[in-house]
């Protein structure tokens, strides 16, 4: 830390708690429950039809997909090639 400097805290410019982010548009200050985590705007700016907040990324885990995938019979070079059919020739 540089000497004779002092740490300032940022309050969020709707609901005046503690804040750390800017808004990317109108640049106030605004706290993680008053902006969007898809635009990083505030919510006075988001123009998203449903603003994703903070709370919502941490409730909805990502959702596990089970993917099937076809299994292919082994094939093995050593393996014996197929011997041609016999040939019945009748007169």
């Amino acid at each position: 830390m540089i000497p004779g400097t002092s740490v300032t805290v940022l309050t969020c410019s709707i609901c005046s708690e503690p804040s750390t982010d800017i808004c990317v548009y109108c640049t106030k200050d605004a706290c993680t429950n008053h902006r969007c985590d898809r635009c990083k705007r505030c919510s006075d700016c988001c123009e998203c039809d449903m603003p994703l907040s903070a709370e919502e990324v941490r409730m909805q885990p990502p959702a596990e997909v089970a993917i099937e995938t076809p299994v292919e019979p082994e094939v093995s070079i050593f393996a014996p090639e197929p011997t041609p059919p016999s040939e019945d020739v009748t007169l």
